[in-house]
């Protein structure tokens, strides 16, 4: 072989050794999903509420069902992190970013879980919530081809910015949130919200392929927590909806900060 062939022989095989392993190195480094859980601790939970809730991810992460989800994504991992919020500045992570790829991985993102204790702090910042998971997204080492914030919670936004803006900025990154409202208590003061439900369907999740799934009974905690994150781990699209002939009336997405504004002027 001429000297000069053997020279760009060996310049293509190096470019094609560094491409592999740029390559390889990249493939490790994504997963399917980032998901934030942002789980409320607020005092309107009450305590055998948020155990039940705490409960449903613990027994999530270890059903067979939801490893199964994982195994058979395009990558078959995921990256997962779980955040305890209330306040406007009250957000805690309780298990920081675990790329969970196996059973095993699963059960011991769970175990993280079962061993912490649960916090418990006045107030509702829905926005807070999503601006911290948005930044939780931010700082993470992986590259995931979807992401998504799970909102869990019992009330509308009552301090920190307007939830309408938070989600709209979120989406715009090209984050999708889902809801969870918690609809076990019937309003009866401060805080409470009829058809939370509507509230967060049209304040609060956004993005693609956004959904919720409102919990009325406590029975109905663990499978629905469950069921949603295998939905977000699936990356499903939301199930078609029936509108009524008669359009409902718009949901007002500043009712909690009024109500708060009224009462800190009381």
């Amino acid at each position: 072989m001429a000297p000069r062939l053997r020279s760009i022989v060996t310049l293509l095989s190096a470019a094609y050794l560094w491409t592999s392993l740029s390559v390889t190195a990249k493939a490790e480094t994504e997963v399917d999903l980032a998901l934030v859980l942002a789980v409320d601790v607020s005092r309107s939970m009450d305590p055998d509420e948020q155990e039940l809730q705490r409960q449903g991810f613990i027994e999530a992460f270890r059903s067979s069902l939801v490893h199964d989800a994982i195994r058979n994504g395009m990558l078959g991992r995921i990256a997962v992190t779980y955040v305890e919020w209330s306040g406007v500045d009250d957000q805690t992570v309780i298990v920081p970013w675990t790329v969970i790829g196996d059973s095993e991985g699963a059960i011991k993102f769970a175990d993280g879980l079962s061993q912490t204790p649960i916090g418990r702090i006045r107030r509702t910042s829905i926005s807070g919530a999503i601006d911290f998971s948005v930044q939780l997204l931010g700082e993470m080492d992986v590259e995931p081809m979807r992401r998504v914030i799970d909102i869990s919670g019992d009330g509308p936004n009552s301090s920190g910015r307007g939830v309408v803006k938070a989600r709209d900025e979120a989406v715009a990154r090209g984050i999708t949130i889902n809801g969870l409202p918690i609809m076990l208590k019937r309003p009866s003061g401060f805080g409470d919200m009829e058809n939370l439900d509507h509230y967060y369907r049209d304040c609060v999740i956004g993005g693609q392929g956004a959904f919720l799934i409102p919990v009325r009974e406590r029975h109905q905690f663990a499978e629905a927590i469950r069921t949603k994150i295998i939905r977000e781990i699936a990356g499903l699209p939301p199930q078609a909806q029936i509108e009524r002939v008669q359009a409902e009336a718009p949901v007002d997405c500043l009712a909690g900060e009024r109500r708060m504004y009224r009462w800190n002027r009381n």
